[in-house]
């Protein structure tokens, strides 16, 4: 185990570079000589409200529809943070951050036989990423106009500088293009293509039986010459963990991918015979334990309150029990194994019971008798076992400096209202996902004025004009460095100030049968597009 967490960390890649060629991305390229044909039998252990991720672009969403609909660009695993052309072959950004300029690749057709056109990235940039997608709205915010000249070329027109930086490193997420003929003139939100889409994609949405799976076919028709590989998908709906493991041991599924075996098996998995264990291909999703901050409590508005709390959580613990050693501890709200903006010099707050105890003594909260300073409510995210677990523990944690902690289970629907539509609660176990550039997922947990509902974001009620002015900014400024250096600044003040608690960051694991071939091959692969995916004959 200790080997594939070595390995894991060692690839853990950027997501500042571009490459961007009329080509084919290079690990399809590798992928000429896999055997062609074969159903792949995939565990899901969700099903997503909506298949349409230009509207939802989060990870459940993807793991299905990456198949189906395309992206602009896609993530590759070239050790500099590289991307690979899907729907564009190239993009060339203006020195004033004013505009970008997108060539389009021809002779691609819609699922339905439609032609793919700069009309349907028009229409998606401006009636659907900025509008309505949860990270569109950020990365887009400024998009004033998208002029198409001709029917392969997209001109993205921002009416405030803008950076190339952060369009690039948002591509794979949020640029996922719907089909124009489709979705003009409807309510795109309750377009019945959201349930069974249509796309690009090297495969096409087949059927959907609920509680059973999802099924995808090949599509005949797909751009890339000799793709996809496979026949067909079945996604299976296996909701319980350890029934996945169970179904691999079986051979009742090929693979298993965002640590669906649970973390406590992965070690009995990898010595069955015909199973593998894949630590890569999430490089570029990495994941964040944090504890939430409802703000509006007046013992935690008090700094030294939330001193305290850092201090008494034991990162190494977390990362060694919690997560069996398959994370490392943070050090603050961007990645270690993201080096364009990690500031090295930031540290977090020391695991130091003494410390918390004496910071609980200045803030004006002594131990009754009793032995208890006051009362909280902690409602641990459901989705995935590793925040429940961390859950209890930061109960017994903050226990052992007097804060009584009561721990509020919910389902996801109501864990998603009661923390960022009707703030009800006290601290809350989150896992937010880094996505390659600050602004795209990590900003919006700490600044200010965020309308109450939406997901993943401050919902604390948590307000700093320094840390929102550098916010603002590093969203217009163009030069690199520059934009690097207000990224340190807000690293600096988060970890200082502590909106939220920073604890541990992972990235997750698959299980595949040996027959399975380019499995993990770049840095988004349980969510990318799957066309050179194989099956050894």
């Amino acid at each position: 185990m200790a080997g594939l967490l070595i390995s894991r960390r060692n690839l853990l890649l950027g997501a500042g570079g571009v490459l961007a060629t009329s080509g084919l991305p290079r690990s399809m390229a590798w992928a000429d000589d896999a055997p062609r044909g074969g159903r792949l039998v995939v565990a899901a252990d969700s099903e997503p409200r909506t298949l349409n991720p230009a509207i939802v672009a989060s990870n459940g969403v993807f793991f299905i529809a990456s198949k189906v609909i395309e992206p602009l660009a896609e993530a590759m695993m070239d050790g500099e943070g590289g991307l690979a052309p899907r729907l564009a072959t190239s993009w060339e950004g203006s020195e004033d951050g004013l505009s970008i300029t997108f060539r389009l690749r021809e002779g691609v057709t819609w699922h339905d036989g439609a032609p793919f056109t700069s009309a349907d990235v028009a229409f998606s940039a401006m009636e659907v990423w900025k509008p309505l997608q949860n990270l569109g709205r950020v990365v887009f915010a400024n998009l004033d106009t998208v002029e198409t000249p001709d029917a392969h070329t997209a001109i993205f027109r921002f009416s405030a500088p803008t950076p190339i930086q952060l369009i690039r490193n948002a591509l794979p997420v949020v640029t996922s293009v719907l089909p124009k003929h489709l979705y003009e003139g409807t309510d795109i939100a309750a377009n019945p293509t959201n349930k069974a889409p249509v796309g690009t994609g090297p495969f096409k949405f087949a059927e959907h039986r609920p509680g059973e799976y999802y099924r995808l076919t090949r599509n005949d028709a797909y751009w890339g010459e000799g793709l996809p590989k496979l026949d067909e998908i079945i996604f299976r709906v296996l909701p319980d963990r350890a029934a996945a493991a169970s179904a691999l041991e079986a051979g009742e599924i090929q693979l298993a991918a965002f640590s669906q075996v649970p973390l406590v098996d992965l070690e009995r998995i990898a010595s069955v015979p015909g199973l593998k264990v894949v630590t890569e291909g999430y490089e570029a999703l990495t994941y964040q334990l944090v504890v939430e901050i409802n703000h509006r409590n007046e013992i935690l508005a008090n700094r030294k309150v939330r001193q305290a709390l850092s201090h008494a959580i034991d990162r190494d613990f977390v990362v060694d029990t919690v997560f069996l050693g398959y994370a490392q501890a943070a050090t603050g709200p961007v990645p270690q194994n993201a080096p364009q903006f990690y500031n090295p010099d930031v540290k977090p707050y020391s695991f130091d019971t003494e410390r918390a105890n004496a910071l609980l003594d200045e803030a004006g909260y002594p131990r009754g008798e009793d032995g208890k300073r006051f009362s909280l409510r902690l409602l641990p995210a459901p989705f995935f076992s590793e925040t429940r677990q961390f859950g209890d523990y930061l109960r017994q944690a903050l226990g052992k400096v007097g804060i009584d902690v009561t721990l509020v289970n919910n389902d996801t629907p109501a864990h998603l209202k009661a923390v960022y539509t009707d703030h009800d609660f006290d601290i809350s176990v989150g896992s937010p996902v880094f996505r390659g550039d600050p602004a795209i997922s990590t900003t919006i947990l700490v600044q200010s004025g965020i309308p109450d509902g939406v997901p993943f974001s401050n919902q604390g009620g948590y307000a700093n004009a320094e840390l929102d002015t550098i916010i603002d900014q590093a969203a217009e400024t163009i030069d690199t460095e520059a934009r690097t250096a207000l990224y340190n600044d807000f690293q600096r003040i988060v970890v200082e100030d502590l909106p939220l608690i920073n604890v541990a960051e992972w990235g997750f694991t698959t299980v595949a049968s040996d027959t399975v071939l380019n499995v993990g091959n770049n840095p988004r692969w349980a969510v990318s597009n799957w066309a050179d995916t194989a099956l050894a004959s």
